[in-house]
């Protein structure tokens, strides 16, 4: 198959626009020549180009096919409208029976004129998040100006133009030019293919793969880092943006100025990572090394001498205002600050982030006696956790709220406990965070998040579709991740409550407090679902019971899918949909089934039928045992009473007619069932069971 190769060639790209533009193109390129049958799909990258190749067929061959219209009575303006949606006039329509029928033949197609009919209005209608104009009169548009565009199929020019009517498209037009490095390599040359499109651009100091930058630049810093006896901070987020950000990355170190080095290792790496894309580096004992490191654009003359020499110079002036920042901040107490608080608003209908502490507080200390905290500590900590938001510091850096409230509280000599709970309050913000374990850290970061939940669902503003401007999701799944990481005994529907009762207070109707644990069960369920495990048990217990016990309902569902995976729980599943499709059929019929079973009408000389006398006993010992080992939180014994019901069950649908033709007898047997079904029911609804 002959191989199309397209290179979009401009001024530098977002390095965070680059992959998801390169992404867009394979997308928007395989839906337009979707007739070629585009194969072997490659895309490419880098802060001054996107580019594709793919296998194509030759040509679409012609194709002749025929379209039923509107009946022959039809009124005009139907007939009309098909004809437009196929672009086609009256006269090639023909009766057939009753109805138009339109023949279409459709010519055959050169994979050249497709692609130069295809691409122009695809460039032009390019979804970046951001386009500008530049220069002249066009209004086309792109991420930053477009220069080159090379287009070839099998090593030939694909010709078209961005004109279109009197918009010259500033006179883009395909080719087979492209070109290599600024500095190290200027100046267009032609290509031919996309292997020799790399291969040339590698001469010219160009790496055209994203993942060879990337390993590069972490392979450099780290040989640089090893030669020093130190290493590099893992921060993938960093190592993808700087790959975006040169063609030829070459890895350089420069030192840090002994004067800075008692700043906090946070501010440091922080200060380095967004001012300057520098990577922080660590010593043997973990402590911030005298070094950082850095990429450069240019392989220079003299080593890179002048450029590490103009790092470290820009660096000192970073540092000399985070140095500024942290000896002002440290001036004035963290408790001295809360007050300014009532200033910032945290939702023009929660109210201010004083507001927001005074609900923290007394959630905090409801929480601390349920998780061995001191009450009074973690109502200190709720009190100062908001304080730093308001510190020159965070200020400059948002990422650090919370760490720098951590070291100022230490500098006011506040307790140890509430120092690593104001740092810790806001864990976990990610899936790969670690979860707070000490008791004052994980009253104060529960107290965050369960505030957070109950004041927005008071407002209305729940998640919608894959909408979630307040991170809802994210604060309902740390909720999770503390529950279950610290196995924590709560109870989730009091505690809701209390959070919601503050918002009562402020005038606001509190949301029911089911509402927002059932939000935080599905949260628990798509965490499941990540794992592997069987989320659908996890709704069917807690359909059976609305168990706030985050831990009791996990061990519970932990022993229905352990039932469930032996051979006696999958057929105990198939004999509960059989009894439950059977009750919900007679109950469509005559209503459900009402009362207990009889006993006399399991008397031998009434039913000579031992199977349902001997499931009817067995139920009544599986939910005595059952009752007994819940109670006890026993739930594998639980489940391994209600898996003796296996045999019975399978004897009494083997020998046992249930829609007998005695009206006593039927109701009888069903009542039968319909014990069977809820005395499972009370465990889990087994109907709500996948597979």
């Amino acid at each position: 198959m002959p191989e199309l190769f397209l290179e979009l060639f401009s001024e530098e790209i977002p390095a965070r626009m680059q992959a998801a533009a390169a992404a867009d193109l394979a997308r928007l390129v395989g839906a337009a020549l979707a007739p070629l049958a585009p194969a072997e799909t490659a895309t490419f990258h880098g802060p001054r180009r996107i580019a594709l190749r793919a296998d194509v067929a030759a040509a679409v061959a012609a194709a002749a096919s025929s379209e039923r219209g509107p009946r022959l009575a039809a009124p005009e303006p139907a007939v009309a409208g098909f004809l437009r949606k196929h672009g086609a006039d009256r006269a090639q329509l023909r009766a057939e029976g009753d109805y138009w029928v339109l023949d279409k033949r459709a010519e055959a197609v050169s994979a050249a004129g497709l692609i130069a009919s295809a691409l122009p209005p695809l460039l032009r209608r390019f979804p970046w998040p951001k386009s500008m104009r530049w220069g002249g009169t066009s209004a086309f548009t792109w991420v930053r100006p477009l220069r080159r565009i090379v287009c070839l199929l099998d090593g030939a020019v694909v010709p078209f133009a961005l004109a279109e009517g009197d918009d010259d498209g500033h006179g883009l037009a395909s080719g087979d030019l492209t070109e290599g490095h600024r500095f190290h390599a200027p100046g267009a040359f032609a290509v031919t293919s996309c292997a020799d499109w790399a291969e040339k651009l590698a001469r010219h100091r160009v790496l055209v793969d994203a993942a060879e930058r990337r390993t590069r630049i972490a392979n450099g810093i780290a040989a640089e880092a090893a030669a020093r006896g130190v290493t590099v901070v893992d921060d993938p987020g960093l190592l993808d943006e700087v790959a975006g950000l040169v063609e030829w990355p070459v890895p350089l170190l420069g030192r840090i100025d002994p004067a800075f080095m008692d700043l906090p290792a946070e501010v440091m790496q922080v200060s380095m990572r967004v001012n300057q894309r520098y990577f922080a580096l660590r010593d043997a004992a973990g402590a911030p090394a005298p070094w950082f490191g850095f990429v450069a654009a240019i392989e220079a003359a003299d080593g890179g001498a002048a450029i590490v020499a103009g790092n470290e110079r820009v660096l000192r002036a970073r540092f000399a205002d985070a140095r500024h920042f942290w000896d002002l901040d440290r001036k004035t107490p963290l408790a001295a600050r809360a007050a300014a608080l009532d200033a910032i608003t945290f939702h023009a209908k929660l109210g201010s982030q004083g507001d927001r502490v005074r609900r923290l507080r007394v959630l905090a200390r409801a929480i601390a006696p349920l998780v061995g905290a001191d009450p009074g500590l973690a109502e200190r900590a709720a009190e100062l956790a908001k304080a730093d938001l308001v510190a020159g510091m965070v200020g400059e850096f948002p990422e650090l709220q919370g760490v720098m409230g951590s070291y100022y509280a230490r500098h006011d000599n506040e307790d140890p406990a509430v120092a690593d709970a104001i740092r810790a309050h806001y864990a976990p913000r990610g899936p790969n965070d670690a979860v707070p374990e000490a008791p004052v850290s994980v009253a104060v970061a529960l107290a965050d998040k369960l505030d957070q939940l109950a004041g927005f669902f008071a407002i209305g503003e729940k998640p919608s579709g894959s909408g979630d401007p307040y991170a809802l999701r994210r604060a309902a799944l740390g909720v999770v991740r503390l529950i279950r990481e610290n196995r924590l005994r709560l109870a989730l529907l009091p505690l809701i409550a209390t959070a919601g009762l503050a918002y009562a207070d402020a005038g606001l109707a509190p949301a029911p407090a089911a509402d927002v644990l059932g939000f935080i069960i599905e949260r628990l369920r798509v965490q499941l679902r990540t794992e592997g495990a069987r989320h659908d048990v996890l709704a069917a217990v807690f359909a059976a019971g609305a168990d706030d016990d985050l831990v009791r309902l996990l061990d519970r569902a932990q022993a229905v899918a352990g039932l469930l995976g032996t051979a006696d729980g999958a057929n105990l599943l198939v004999a509960y949909r059989r009894a439950a499709n059977i009750l919900r059929i007679e109950a469509q019929k005559d209503g459900a089934v009402a009362g207990a079973v009889e006993p006399d009408l399991l008397r031998p000389e009434l039913l000579r039928m031992d199977e349902e006398r001997r499931l009817w006993q067995d139920c009544a010992a599986a939910a005595e045992i059952i009752r007994r080992e819940t109670a006890a939180e026993r739930f594998a014994a639980a489940m391994s009473a209600m898996a003796t019901l296996r045999a019975p069950l399978d004897a009494f649908f083997d020998r046992v007619t249930v829609n007998a033709p005695e009206a006593e007898l039927r109701a009888n047997r069903l009542r039968l069932l319909a014990s069977v079904r809820d005395m499972m029911n009370q465990i889990a609804d087994f109907s709500q069971i996948e597979g």
